[in-house]
């Protein structure tokens, strides 16, 4: 189908950010404009969202990142209903089996005053000493570690894809048009955006324009002229196999920066490169040295039954890296008009999508937020140095 002349919104990106905006956008009955989802991929086949772990926490420590990804597990827990289009539900499969972040001597403190936040905004976090943690996570060699913290309810992992695929399908049965296509230049008049040239759809112009394009967002920015931070870094996810019988477990971050969960039958285990080694990085080959090196000691030392595994298989994946501050990148430009950001989550963009997507339509048809304010994310910080620090980014 061609793609009209104009549209009033224009989302580059289609996986789960551009889908909860399009569905937000498309839901509200303060909104009766067009939109329009340019997304070249439409198999999603190397999209962050599709090789993501879905994971679903509270355990962070800027009060903004807890309040949406609250909104995000309460979203989660009632896609059946919001996302469902008359018999077909998406199955999200939500596995709330907590995430359990660990800390040594050195990181004692930091988890105290990130519990502390956390309860006081209304998540269920729990501080462990490390009697708590020997009495309920036996299977742990505790060697290091001093106190946990721990995320009982609201916390694990659901099926990204599932997800992405539900505000796709339900944006586009309330309006939404989606092209395969690639933007490849921005056109601006003065200070402002006035619309998008695409590789094979030709020229549209727009009210709006929406960069949600993940891990490439930072090359769509440069296409207006804008300098955004925000780059593809990969992550190596790898599947292994264990002997012998374990309880269920929750997701769990070691000190060192190894992180496991269940999959399946199997097991998942993940860690970040050492910042010297982290370059932007497009390719998704496989890389197993990581693993061999540091990975598999970690985790045959923390948990006895992992001195036995077995690898099974990996796959790579990206960040949409924010090397500013590893934190989103939301709303307008404050000096070009036309153009609002929705980038930058690093490793933490499924659990917000949600709130994401909800607080670029509220800016998009009421011009502020309605809901939680986010406009500590804005991109004012990155002109001004004003770095917003997570101190749990994973």
């Amino acid at each position: 189908m061609e793609p009209a002349r104009r549209y009033d919104v224009v989302v580059i990106g289609g996986a789960v950010m551009g889908s909860a905006i399009a569905y937000f956008l498309t839901a509200s009955p303060d909104f009766d404009g067009s939109v329009l989802v340019v997304e070249p991929d439409p198999s999603y086949e190397r999209s962050a969202t599709a090789r993501s772990w879905g994971g679903i926490r509270q355990q962070f420590s800027t009060p903004e990142n807890i309040r949406m990804s609250l909104f995000g597990v309460e979203f989660v827990r009632n896609v059946h209903e919001t996302l469902a289009l008359d018999d077909d539900v998406p199955e999200v499969a939500f596995r709330e089996s907590g995430y359990l972040f660990l800390a040594s001597s050195g990181g004692r403190a930091q988890l105290v005053d990130n519990t502390r936040l956390q309860r006081e905004l209304g998540a269920e976090t729990e501080l462990l000493s490390l009697r708590d943690l020997k009495k309920g996570f036996p299977w742990l060699c505790l060697d290091g570690v001093v106190a946990g913290a721990f995320g009982p309810r609201g916390e694990g992992w659901i099926d990204a894809y599932a997800l992405m695929q539900g505000f796709r399908r339900k944006a586009e049965s309330q309006g939404a048009v989606y092209l395969e296509d690639r933007a490849v230049a921005i056109g601006r008049s003065g200070a402002g955006v006035t619309g998008v040239m695409l590789e094979r759809g030709g020229e549209i112009n727009v009210g709006v324009l929406v960069n949600a394009a993940g891990p490439q967002a930072g090359a769509v920015s440069r296409l207006a002229g804008i300098e955004l931070p925000v780059t593809p870094r990969k992550r190596m996810s790898y599947v292994f196999d264990c002997r012998s019988e374990l309880p269920p477990l929750p997701l769990t971050i070691d000190p060192s920066g190894v992180v496991f969960r269940p999959e399946g039958q199997h097991y998942l285990a993940i860690v970040s490169p050492s910042e010297d080694q982290d370059s932007d990085c497009d390719d998704l080959e496989e890389e197993y040295q990581i693993f061999d090196e540091v990975i598999w000691p970690v985790l045959a030392e923390r948990v006895p039954a992992f001195e036995a595994i077995k690898l099974v298989r990996a796959w790579a994946g990206h960040y949409d890296y924010n090397a500013f501050d590893q934190n989103a990148v939301l709303g307008f430009h404050p000096e070009v008009a036309g153009i609002l950001f929705c980038n930058g989550f690093s490793g933490h963009g499924i659990q917000q999508a949600p709130a994401a997507g909800r607080a670029i339509a509220e800016l998009i048809t009421h011009g502020a937020y309605q809901s939680l304010d986010l406009s500590r994310f804005g991109f004012a910080r990155l002109l001004e140095n004003r770095p917003l620090k997570e101190a749990n980014v994973i």
